[in-house]
């Protein structure tokens, strides 16, 4: 246990990071969730301030409500379809591939790409899905390039093995040594010779 413990403690970050990810039929909701859910904060507040902005005087706070309900939702749902491709594509590439690392992210980016925009045609699509792979491959040299920044904490050393605990002996003048070493040299002895030893012993008293 204390090794299993020391070993986890030790990784690098990078596998860290991967282990912590959720699993893959789960990432994929969970990628639409929180994309949803930024799409949806970012839209609130972006549709909100353009809104009254492009408002007339005395109806801001009406425009600004309209134009929440009415885009931001869809700010929402864009997003949510990007990455629930996004996420569909890397766990495919890790199921085939059978490894994390930054090329899944890199390839998926610019097959999300491709696919949301082929229906402007190929060339669309193509430019599209360059525009994608280079954006998450940016993502992931920077990401890498600020985890080589992180300082590292060095290695928890392995605590030494411990001898195990010596036998106590007592100091030889300790009271009652004396008297429980005699104990334990005497033989036993018998039932006739403790009977005569007794008798002698009475007639030296």
């Amino acid at each position: 246990l204390r090794l299993s413990a020391w070993t986890r403690r030790t990784r690098p970050k990078r596998e860290q990071r991967a282990m912590e990810r959720d699993p893959c039929p789960h990432r994929i909701l969970d990628d639409l969730g929180g994309a949803f859910a930024m799409g949806a904060i970012g839209g609130t507040v972006w549709h909100s301030v353009a809104g009254a902005r492009n408002s007339p005087s005395g109806e801001r706070l009406a425009g600004s409500l309209y134009a929440v309900r009415a885009r931001a939702p869809v700010l929402g749902g864009n997003f949510a379809v990007w990455g629930g491709l996004f996420s569909t594509f890397d766990c495919a590439l890790v199921a085939m591939r059978g490894k994390e690392d930054p090329w899944n992210a890199i390839v998926s980016g610019a097959a999300t790409g491709y696919v949301l925009a082929a229906r402007g045609g190929w060339r669309a699509a193509s430019r599209s899905a360059a525009v994608g792979g280079v954006l998450l491959a940016m993502i992931e040299g920077l990401n890498h390039f600020l985890l080589r920044l992180a300082p590292q904490a060095p290695p928890p050393s392995m605590p030494p093995p411990q001898a195990p605990a010596a036998a106590y002996a007592p100091p030889a003048g300790a009271l009652g040594v004396a008297a429980r070493q005699q104990l334990v040299n005497e033989p036993v002895l018998s039932g006739a010779t403790a009977d005569a030893s007794d008798v002698l012993m009475q007639d030296k008293w």
